[in-house]
């Protein structure tokens, strides 16, 4: 529509996207954060001016390690917010000029983001009753707009659970806070229950990333006679790195005296992994994880 010149990469292979990249003169795109990783990690692509690049990531959390790592290369990265029922995008992040350094830039980069113009969303709980827009209060993230999906071929019970209390339901826990700006905090099913707190996996995520040995990671729940569930980290080394269980839980109890999580999403357990499961779109897989320790 705007006559700009378009480049179609078909399969999203790292080394393919670099070559357009430096090639062709690509300056926009999107991807789940899986890409961006793998763009970054390439060997390929350690001489690929990237300082060009403005990408917006979405699919996934994306976590503040990542999101610095990409800084580092000149990119602008932000996140955009949506799901395949909302036809996608519901959000997206504006950053601030007035932010002091790099690490406050990543931290608001990685935040969901605005609403776009005739989105109506909010944060609720149970009864659908709104929470507190004070970037603490977590609820179910709802939404209304004139483009979402009316519900699931030949599935009415399903369409009707999606459409409960005239909103739809968007699976994802979040808070909104004072300025609009929306954080998804965890998926419904990946929150993690423990000793009568609610520990977010994807922000346990975001914290163990920002460790400088840690190339990957994902955390999940695993059941826990005492405390109901408890936070397990899988995490895969960078190369030519070393950290020690002791060495990761240090850095997320670093994080928790700092006030910035709770002292109950200090992991128990920590394990080093090859890779990670993950779907056919590149998103983590935590079913599969989780099916992977039974």
């Amino acid at each position: 529509m705007l006559g700009l010149k378009q480049v179609y990469p078909g399969r999203y292979a790292p080394d393919t996207l670099l070559q357009f990249i430096a090639n062709e003169g690509v300056t926009f795109s999107h991807c789940v954060p899986t890409i961006l990783h793998m763009l970054l990690s390439s060997k390929a692509g350690e001489s690929v001016d990237l300082s060009r690049c403005k990408m917006i990531i979405g699919g996934a959390a994306f976590p503040k390690g990542l999101a610095a790592a990409a800084l580092a290369r000149g990119m602008d990265v932000f996140t955009g917010y949506g799901m395949s029922e909302t036809c996608p995008l519901l959000t997206i992040a504006h950053v601030r000029e007035d932010l002091p350094d790099a690490d406050a830039q990543a931290a608001e980069r990685i935040k969901t983001g605005y609403t776009l113009p005739l989105v109506d969303l909010h944060t609720v709980d149970a009864e659908m009753l709104d929470v507190e827009r004070d970037g603490k209060a977590t609820g179910e993230i709802v939404v209304r707009a004139p483009w979402l999906t009316q519900g699931y071929l030949h599935n009415p019970d399903a369409s009707e659970e999606l459409w409960a209390g005239s909103y739809l339901h968007t699976g994802d826990i979040g808070t909104i806070d004072p300025r609009g700006m929306l954080t998804v905090t965890d998926r419904l099913k990946d929150v993690i229950k423990t000793g009568g707190e609610w520990v977010s996996s994807l922000e346990l995520e975001s914290v163990i990333s920002q460790h400088p040995a840690v190339n990957e990671v994902a955390v999940i729940g695993v059941k826990d006679d005492k405390w109901g569930e408890r936070p397990l980290a899988m995490i895969v080394l960078r190369a030519e790195h070393t950290a020690t269980v002791d060495d990761i839980k240090q850095h997320v109890l670093r994080f928790a005296e700092e006030g910035h999580i709770s002292k109950f999403a200090v992991p128990e357990q920590v394990r080093f992994v090859d890779s990670l499961a993950r779907t056919s779109v590149g998103k983590l897989n935590k079913k599969a994880m989780r099916e992977q320790l039974v």
